[in-house]
């Protein structure tokens, strides 16, 4: 609930006209994400996972993403970086229907969280950090280089974690249009 009670909070302060106030959306998304690590480590940790949180965690994860990424492209306005956050964006909605229709299917399982697919929120969590931090008009740096590539590595992460998770369901699909 706290993830998505910052949304707001990260809109407004990235907007607000004052000094630092891109530092201060980034530290409030790496807050975000940092909460996102540990409520999920200490759940399975403590053995206190519960359905609902299982259903809100990804919910939280998914709009901090999207909406940090549409305020970014906005910022960095160029086709490359819109085209890597379309990819990333597109493939959290594909996925999350992949696996809704899973789940009705009695299938949840075999969508469940990959390896790929933890590397490659780790790798958006630090670009998007990084890139909410550094304003592309005044600071043409290093660090901007950098969190671009590490952006442009989780794009490509995103589409072999969507590819990971459709072969996954693939058989389970093909079976089902075949009973059908």
């Amino acid at each position: 609930m706290l993830r998505i009670m910052l949304i707001p909070v990260l809109v407004v302060v990235f907007y607000l006209p004052f000094k630092n106030h891109l530092l201060v959306a980034a530290i409030i998304f790496g807050f975000a994400a940092i909460t996102d690590w540990f409520d999920g480590y200490l759940a399975r940790r403590l053995g206190q996972m519960t359905a609902f949180g299982a259903f809100l965690d990804p919910v939280a994860d998914k709009l901090m993403v999207a909406i940090a990424l549409v305020l970014l492209v906005e910022r960095h306005d160029t086709l490359l970086f819109t085209l890597a956050a379309c990819v990333i964006i597109g493939r959290e909605i594909v996925v999350s229907a992949l696996r809704e229709w899973m789940a009705e299917l009695g299938e949840r399982t075999s969508v469940a969280v990959s390896y790929v697919g933890k590397v490659k929120t780790t790798f958006q969590m630090i670009a998007i950090t990084g890139l909410l931090a550094i304003d592309p008009v005044t600071d043409e740096s290093w660090l901007l280089a950098l969190c671009y590539v590490i952006l442009y590595i989780a794009a490509v992460l995103t589409l072999w974690s969507m590819t990971v998770y459709l072969k996954a369901a693939w058989t389970i699909i093909r079976d089902q249009d075949k009973a059908i």
